[in-house]
């Protein structure tokens, strides 16, 4: 990567962590809970957005070589939360809660990010972006 693609990642990094930190503050002063729904939210948006955005970029669209690290390295990698996941679960103590912190996260970001691939490809099929096909 050259330096301006690490300075693309740099800005991409500070919007996801302003971005992590409005939703993941926004969620808690929502749902008055112990369970840390705002953590458990980013994780699965972030997770759709990984899966729908590096799909498009992989398969679909020929962009500049900088788009895909901005968003994928930088905002995406700093929006989500994975080491507070791990905490946050850690603080819960050997708990069922804990657990259910762990294997909802695990199951439901990998469900989004399927589903985010998933839409990817058949919202590139319906509307061609570039390179690459539906299989």
């Amino acid at each position: 990567m050259t330096l301006t693609a690490y300075a693309w990642v740099a800005f991409g990094g500070a919007l996801g962590a302003m971005a992590r930190a409005f939703v993941g503050s926004w969620v808690q002063g929502k749902v008055h809970s112990a369970f840390p729904w705002g953590t458990f939210i980013i994780n699965a948006t972030g997770s759709l957005l990984l899966g729908f955005i590096a799909t498009l970029l992989t398969e679909k669209i020929i962009s500049h070589p900088n788009i895909r690290p901005f968003i994928t390295i930088g905002f995406i990698g700093a929006y989500t939360t994975f080491s507070t996941f791990e905490y946050e679960s850690f603080q819960l103590g050997p708990s069922l809660v804990a657990l259910g912190n762990i294997i909802g996260s695990v199951t439901v970001g990998y469900g989004c990010v399927w589903i985010g691939a998933r839409l990817a490809l058949l919202i590139s099929s319906i509307h061609p972006l570039g390179r690459g096909h539906v299989s």
